[in-house]
C-alpha cells in the first residue's frame, strides 16, 4: 500500500519595504526576519518572497497556503501604485476566505482596505515593549494571563476597524493592537519577527529625529520586559492550522 505525502505547509511574505541602511550585518534581509522567526517554531515550513513594492504579487492563490503582509515605511493610506494595487489584491483574497496575516503596515493596510480608517497617530511615536490587555476569546486560550507583550515600531494607527472585524488586544496607546475576522484573517500592529536587539539598534542609530524622552522609556520597556514574538509565532500558525 503506498504511503501520502504530506504537503509542507508554506508561508507567502508579501514584502512591503527592505529598509534599506537600516538592518545591521548581522540581520542578511527583512524578509529573513519571518524566516528565522517562523522557523523557531517549525523547522518544516516553507516560504515564497513576493517584492510587492515592485508590483509582485501572488496570482495562484493556495487555500491551505498562508500570505503576510509585512511591515513598510510607507503608509496604508499613500497613493503609490503599488499600495493601491496591494489594497486591491487584499478585497480580492479576502472575498475568497485565503489565509491572511498583517503585521504593522500590513495591520493597517488590511484594515483600509476592508473598510476601516488608518490615521497619523497624534499622540506620537510607538516604540519599545508594549503591554496589552488581550480581548479575543481565542487569542485568551494561548496566553492565559490575558497580557501581551510585542516590540512596536510605528507613527500611523488604525482608527476605524473594518466591518466585522474583531479586537484581538488593546491598550492606552493604541485602541487596536490588532484584530481577526472569522478564521481567515488575523493582524498585529506590533513587530513578531523584530528581536529586542534590532528595536535597540534603531533607537540608537536611526532615531536621531525623535523625541529623547520617548526613546529613553522604550529602551526601558526593553530592559523591563521579554518580547513574545516566538509565543505570537506560534499562535499564528495555531490559528491558520499551519501546524
Amino acid at each position: 500500500m503506498g504511503c501520502k505525502m504530506m504537503k509542507r505547509q508554506k508561508i507567502n511574505i508579501l514584502l512591503c519595504d527592505t529598509f534599506p541602511g537600516l538592518l545591521p550585518p548581522e540581520i542578511p534581509s527583512y524578509a529573513s526576519m519571518f524566516r528565522e522567526m517562523f522557523r523557531a517554531v517549525d523547522g518544516s515550513l516553507e516560504f515564497e518572497v513576493f517584492p510587492v513594492m515592485a508590483g509582485v504579487l501572488p496570482k495562484e492563490l493556495e487555500k491551505d497556503e498562508l500570505y503576510l503582509i509585512t511591515g513598510s515605511n510607507s503608509s496604508a493610506y499613500d497613493d503609490d501604485p503599488w499600495i493601491l494595487e496591494l489594497i486591491q489584491w487584499i478585497r480580492d483574497v479576502a472575498s475568497l476566505n485565503i489565509k491572511l496575516i498583517g503585521i504593522c503596515f500590513g495591520h493597517q493596510v488590511i484594515a483600509q482596505a476592508l473598510g476601516g480608517e488608518v490615521k497619523r497617530y497624534a499622540g506620537g511615536w510607538g516604540i519599545g515593549i508594549r503591554e496589552s490587555v488581550i480581548t479575543d476569546e481565542i487569542m485568551h486560550q494561548y496566553f492565559p494571563n490575558g497580557r501581551l507583550r510585542l516590540l512596536y515600531n510605528h507613527h500611523d494607527q488604525v482608527t476605524v476597524l473594518p466591518p466585522g472585524a474583531i479586537v484581538i488586544a488593546h491598550n492606552v496607546f493604541c485602541r487596536h493592537e490588532g484584530f481577526r475576522i472569522g478564521h481567515h484573517i488575523l493582524t498585529f500592529q506590533g513587530h513578531p519577527e523584530f528581536t529586542s536587539e534590532y528595536e535597540l539598534h534603531l533607537i540608537r542609530n536611526h532615531a536621531q529625529d525623535e523625541d529623547e524622552h520617548v526613546k529613553n522609556e522604550a529602551i526601558k520597556s526593553i530592559q523591563r520586559w521579554n518580547h513574545q514574538g516566538r509565543m505570537v509565532a506560534q499562535y499564528i500558525l495555531n490559528f491558520f492550522n499551519l501546524t
